[in-house]
C-alpha cells in the first residue's frame, strides 16, 4: 500500500508506504508521482514514511530509483525519512548515493512527529 500526499502550499510531497508493497504496486506509485509533480516548485520537500511498512518486494528498486531520479530532476531542496525500525530501511540510504545529487540534504527520523518538526524548522 502507498499513499501520496501533495501540499502546495508547503511545497511537500509525503509517501507512506504500509504493510507489503510489490512492483505493481509501486510502479503505480512511481506513475502517480510523475503526474503530479509538477504541481511542486522547485525547492520542493520530499517526506518519506515507513511506519506502517512490514516488506516491500526487491523488484520495487526500479520505482524507487525512478522516484528519486524524478525528484533530483524537479530539483528538490530536502529529503525526510520515518524508519522506525532500521531494518525497514529498504535500502534507500544505499539508492540515495546514486540516485541523488550528492549536496542534497537527507534527514531521518525514527517517529513522524520528529520529521513533521524537522520540516517546519526547515
Amino acid at each position: 500500500m502507498f499513499e501520496l500526499q501533495i501540499d502546495v502550499p508547503k511545497n511537500l510531497a509525503r509517501l507512506t508506504y504500509g504493510d507489503c508493497v510489490k512492483p505493481d504496486e509501486l510502479r503505480l506509485c512511481a506513475e502517480e508521482f510523475e503526474a503530479r509533480l509538477p504541481e511542486l516548485s522547485a525547492g520542493f520537500r520530499l517526506l518519506t514514511d515507513l511506519t506502517g511498512l512490514e516488506a516491500m518486494d526487491v523488484g520495487c528498486a526500479p520505482y524507487i530509483k525512478a522516484i528519486m531520479e524524478l525528484c533530483n530532476a524537479r530539483g528538490i531542496g530536502l529529503v525526510v525519512r520515518v524508519i522506525p525500525d532500521p531494518k525497514k530501511d529498504i535500502g534507500l540510504s544505499i539508492m540515495s548515493l546514486f540516485h541523488y545529487r550528492r549536496d542534497l540534504r537527507i534527514l531521518t527520523f525514527e517517529t513522524v512527529a520528529e520529521a513533521v518538526a524537522a520540516l517546519e524548522g526547515s
